[in-house]
């Protein structure tokens, strides 16, 4: 027992990420974090290491039920003008992200998409234990959530589509594989951007909110791609609409859901720590 409630005690700061979201530098004095370990068997004995996984999980899953039910509320309105329409649609992506990065950023970090794990994974700021679990933490959050969405009109949810993300018709695929590239890269490389513990250093004299950049981030990618693919950037949230609405369409495409924000989020990775950073990818000691 003694080992358990010191490990509580303890709790984040036992086995924590290099450099959690919405974390900032305190002092203008900077020494660039080692790199995380591919494996870190330390964690699995850790409580903070489970509890973070727990977070991502109920994250995913509020993120899903307020969005996919926002989705499934202008499919309901019999105009865009009785609806939020889609700027609202984008709203609720954007400022569920913010609310919910904010919420679980000194726990987790505050991914809530398995592209930011990916990404940040490629960057060695938490460890292939970490990166594994949170992702499917996630995805089982994102899958609950639809499904709790779909309990209460099952059969609308099948009739308006379920929030699935497909490329939507005059599109071809590599118009949606190229959509959730971009989109993706623009996210993760705000996610980059606004934690940047060397650039907080440097610039300690203007505050920043991380999750408020990286809300308003995918807000805006969602206002240009709901047209192109309903905007999923964010694999778990793809998997989970298409696990619970199940339909073949959503799975034909499925794969652009997957393999789009995976490219998009190893890009800005590669662009920020070698471009922008100058940090070369090494293995940690």
């Amino acid at each position: 027992m003694e080992g358990k409630e010191e490990d509580v005690r303890l709790g984040a700061n036992k086995f924590t990420e290099r450099q959690p979201l919405g974390t900032t530098a305190q002092s203008k004095d900077y020494k660039e974090p080692p790199p995380a370990p591919l494996f870190e068997p330390g964690e699995l004995q850790s409580w903070s290491f489970w509890r973070a996984g727990i977070a991502e999980f109920m994250a995913t899953f509020l993120f899903l039920y307020i969005t996919v039910l926002t989705v499934m509320g202008v499919s309901r309105s019999s105009s865009k003008c009785a609806s939020v329409g889609i700027q609202g649609i984008a709203w609720a992506f954007g400022g569920m992200i913010f609310a919910l990065v904010y919420c679980t950023a000194g726990i987790s970090g505050g991914h809530i998409n398995p592209a930011v794990t990916f990404g940040l994974f490629l960057a060695r700021k938490l460890s292939l234990t970490r990166a594994i679990f949170y992702i499917v933490m996630q995805c089982l959050g994102a899958i609950c959530g639809a499904g709790v969405v779909k309990g209460f009109q099952p059969s609308f949810y099948q009739a308006k589509g379920g929030g699935a993300n497909v490329v939507s018709h005059g599109y071809t695929k590599g118009d949606g594989l190229g959509a959730e590239i971009i989109g993706t890269f623009v996210l993760v490389y705000t996610v980059f951007s606004a934690t940047d513990a060397k650039r907080n250093a440097r610039d300690s004299h203007v505050p920043i909110l991380a999750p408020l950049p990286i809300g308003f981030a995918v807000f805006l990618v969602h206002l240009a791609t709901i047209p192109i693919t309903g905007t999923g950037i964010n694999p778990a949230r793809s998997l989970g609409a298409a696990i619970i609405y199940n339909k073949d369409h959503a799975w034909d495409d499925h794969w652009i859901f997957w393999v789009g924000p995976f490219i998009g989020a190893a890009l800005a990775a590669l662009y920020h720590q070698v471009i922008i950073r100058a940090i070369p990818f090494k293995s940690g000691s």
